[in-house]
């Protein structure tokens, strides 16, 4: 009998590639068009995120990066969570609060006074998953996306 194997990693340059298909797939699979913001933050996660000062997690599978989710550096000393995903197969057995709980921990540990994230009103399990957690909505904020209709933030 195998046991699974789960863990949250730290983004390094062999994750470029999962990082790109990872969030191309979802944005394909909830019916979104990859825009502008998309292609800057997929094309170079290293130059538009962590030099900026944010961070991006892997949730990986028995090696395998099956989720992500990234951090963006805000101008007001906050934390933007983006791109969050888990692949259909690997969603249920929790990554994507283990994923959440990494953000807030680095949060944290930066000072941040809040986490904040833009999302789709179509994407209701993640909207469940961010209030559980502690996110309340916010009323609508500037945008680069044209699919971005929620704001929500946790204050921490």
């Amino acid at each position: 009998m195998s046991t699974v194997e789960d863990r949250i990693v730290a983004y390094t340059p062999v994750h470029a590639d999962a990082w790109k298909r990872l969030n191309t797939d979802w944005l394909v699979e909830g019916g979104f068009v990859l825009e502008a913001k998309d292609h800057l933050t997929l094309d170079d996660p290293e130059g538009q995120i962590l030099s900026r000062g944010g961070h991006i997690f892997f949730a990986e599978r028995d090696g395998v990066s099956v989720g992500c989710c990234g951090l963006i550096a805000m101008a007001d000393g906050g934390l933007e969570v983006t791109k969050m995903t888990v692949r259909p197969e690997a969603r249920g057995g929790g990554l994507s609060l283990r994923l959440l709980e990494a953000c807030e921990a680095t949060a944290r540990d930066a000072c941040a006074h809040r986490l904040y994230l833009e999302t789709s009103s179509t994407l209701g399990p993640a909207l469940a998953l961010y209030a559980r957690f502690g996110f309340v909505h916010l009323p609508p904020q500037p945008t680069p996306y044209a699919r971005a209709d929620v704001w929500m933030e946790k204050r921490l």
